[in-house]
C-alpha cells in the first residue's frame, strides 16, 4: 500500500523541507567562517593532524560549533592516531548517524542542527566499546568541566528506539507526546549497511521499520515514552501491523542500556499479566539507519491520519 504513494510524496517532502525552512533556522546559529562552513555545512574534511582538538586532553564537554549542542564527553576521547579527534561514545541522543553520499561510510551529524561532524566506524577494536567517532576539530567547541555541567544540564536529551509496524504511524503519535523533541523514521536490527526502503521491504535485510525518539528527561522519561509505544501499536501482532504484512513490521524495543531493557521487560510483563499475548522483542540497539527523506514527517505532509495505528489504553 505504501509503495504506491511514496514516490508522489518524495518531491513534495523535498519542497516542504527545503531552502526556506533551512534558511530560517540557520539565522539562529553561530556565524561560521568560510573554513568552518566548508566542513560543517558542505560536509568537507579538515586535513589530518591539523585540528586544535586532535591531541587536546582538557576535561569537559565537546559541543557543536554551530548550535552549542553537547556532543561528546572528554572521558570518551581516545587517541586513535588517525589525525582527527576520536571518541568511543556520544552523549545520548546528541549525534545522528546517516548514510554517507559515498555509499560506503556512515556520516555523523549534530542531532539538533544537522551540522556535519565526521564519520563513525565500528569493529576496529580500539576500545572495549568498539566504536570510533572520527570528528573534525573545526566542527567542535570545548566547554571546560565547570562550564560543561551547566551546558549539559540545559541541553540533556535521551534516546529510545522502537519498531511497531509502519514507521509513519509510530512517528506520528510519538511526536505528539510531551517532552519528545524529535522522531526519525529509519531501519535497524538487520545486517545490511545503508539499507534502502525497497531492500527492507524485500525481507532480505533483517531490518525492522523503526523510529528513533529523542526526548527531554526534564519533561518526560523512558518509561512514559515506552508505555505510549505499547499503546499506539498492537504488541500481539507478529510480522504485521494492521493491513501491513512483512518481517519489517515486527514489534520490538531496541534498548540502549540496562535501565531501558528492564523497563521494557517490566511493561511486557504487566501486559502479559493483563492477558495480552505480547510478541514484542527486546533487543540490544544497533546502528540506526535514517530512512529516505520522503518517509520523514509523512502524515504531516500528507495531511491525513495513520491507517494502521491508533491509541488504545492498555496500562
Amino acid at each position: 500500500m505504501k509503495s504506491v504513494i511514496v514516490n508522489i510524496l518524495f518531491l513534495f517532502s523535498l519542497l516542504s523541507t527545503g531552502c526556506t525552512q533551512n534558511t530560517t533556522k540557520k539565522m539562529e546559529f553561530k556565524k561560521l567562517t568560510p573554513e568552518e562552513e566548508q566542513v560543517i555545512v558542505y560536509k568537507g574534511t579538515e586535513a589530518p593532524f591539523t585540528g586544535k582538538y586532535e591531541t587536546f586532553n582538557g576535561k569537559g564537554v565537546y559541543v557543536c560549533k554551530r548550535c552549542g549542542n553537547p556532543l561528546y564527553r572528554s572521558e570518551d576521547k581516545f587517541d586513535a592516531k588517525c589525525g582527527w579527534p576520536s571518541f568511543d561514545d556520544e552523549i545520548p541522543g546528541a549525534v545522528k548517524r546517516v548514510p554517507d553520499a559515498d555509499g560506503m561510510r556512515t556520516e555523523i551529524e549534530c542531532a539538533k542542527c544537522g551540522a556535519h561532524l565526521g564519520h563513525v566506524f565500528l569493529g576496529e577494536e580500539f576500545t572495549p566499546k568498539n566504536t570510533r567517532y572520527c570528528v573534525n576539530s573545526i566542527s567542535l567547541d570545548f566547554k571546560p568541566a565547570i562550564q560543561a555541567v551547566k551546558t549539559e544540564a540545559t541541553n540533556k536529551t535521551d534516546t529510545a528506539i522502537f519498531a511497531g509496524g509502519c514507521f509513519w504511524g509510530v512517528e506520528y503519535y510519538m511526536k505528539k507526546s510531551k517532552g519528545v523533541k524529535s522522531v526519525t523514521s529509519g531501519y535497524t536490527g538487520g545486517h545490511k549497511d545503508h539499507p534502502t526502503y525497497e531492500e527492507v521491504c524485500s525481507g532480505k535485510t533483517g531490518h525492522y521499520e523503526a523510529v528513533e525518539v529523542v526526548f527531554d528527561p526534564a519533561q518526560t522519561n523512558y518509561e512514559t515514552v515506552a508505555r505510549l509505544f505499547f499503546e499506539i501499536h498492537d504488541p500481539t501482532e507478529w510480522n504485521h501491523q494492521g493491513p501491513d504484512f512483512g518481517e519489517q513490521y515486527r514489534s520490538a524495543v531496541f534498548y540502549r542500556n540496562e535501565d531501558q531493557k528492564q523497563v521494557a521487560e517490566k511493561l511486557i510483563k504487566l501486559l502479559k499479566d493483563k492477558g495480552f499475548k505480547v510478541v514484542t522483542e527486546v533487543k540490544t540497539a544497533s546502528v540506526f539507519w535514517k530512512a529516505e527523506n520522503y518517509h520523514q514527517d509523512y502524515y504531516e505532509h500528507k495531511g491525513t491520519l495513520p491507517y494502521c495505528h491508533g491509541y488504545v489504553k492498555r496500562f
